[in-house]
């Protein structure tokens, strides 16, 4: 898995509970919407996760958000700094402590700043360390899990991610996923509901009357393209959804 099919999953995540079956805005959970990773003005988020290494290991850390606007925005901020999109302002704090030669801590706290009530949502973080390796937060060396144990995660859930083996990228997000998250190859694109499967989801979208589904389409970008995408679909990408045999 490349660092653009971490983003990809990352992505999914960021915007998982961004519409809700039945997708129409005038249904009660989407004018009432819940949402994961939410950061409110003088909160904060932490990761606190585990690396192999020494004084040379290097760490780059994204991280990436939606800020509720009328239409909800991207934001993405790179490194410790200070940000802002007003009225919304924050912070990205990253801090290493050294434990022994060849074991380091990296905490990253994001904090929500602002004077009104902005928040962000779906907040997570991508990390990358060079020079060194992540060790499993899930699933960490016996001689490793007193050490993980004392981590701290707030709001946030690290687990590695890219290609199945390798130590280089974590993936700290609110949605609590196994190492190495994937999308599985017959996903036709995002569904935004977590409660549900594909293959009901996209039955039950079929399922709906022309007025519901012309007033998913005019909900934005997002609604019109989930619409468009689930009437696109052949009978044998329907059946594919059905089901598949994986080895355990």
């Amino acid at each position: 898995m490349t660092i653009c099919d971490v983003d990809k999953v990352a992505t999914t995540l960021l915007y998982e509970g961004y519409l809700l079956y039945p997708y129409r805005p005038s249904a009660l959970k989407n004018r009432q919407p819940f949402n994961f990773g939410v950061i409110a003005p003088g909160d904060y988020m932490q990761t606190e996760c585990l690396a192999m290494g020494n004084a040379s290991t290097t760490f780059d850390v994204r991280v990436r958000f939606l800020q509720l606007t009328p239409d909800p925005v991207e934001r993405e901020v790179t490194g410790a700094t200070a940000f802002g999109w007003p009225p919304l302002t924050g912070a990205v704090e990253i801090s290493t402590t050294q434990y022994a030669d060849d074991m380091i801590r990296l905490r990253v706290r994001i904090v929500n700043t602002s004077q009104e009530p902005d928040s962000m949502v779906a907040t997570h973080t991508i990390l990358r360390v060079s020079g060194g390796e992540f060790l499993s937060m899930i699933d960490p060396p016996a001689i490793y899990q007193a050490t993980a144990g004392e981590c701290k995660n707030i709001r946030t859930w690290p687990v590695l991610a890219g290609e199945r083996g390798q130590h280089q990228i974590m993936l700290s997000s609110p949605i609590i996923v196994y190492d190495y998250p994937e999308i599985a190859d017959e996903s036709p694109g995002d569904l935004y509901d977590s409660t549900e499967i594909d293959e009901i989801l996209s039955l039950r979208i079929l399922t709906l009357t022309d007025d519901e589904q012309r007033e998913i389409r005019e909900s934005g970008e997002r609604g019109r393209g989930l619409v468009e995408r689930t009437r696109s679909l052949t009978a044998e990408q329907l059946m594919r959804l059905h089901g598949r045999m994986r080895s355990p």
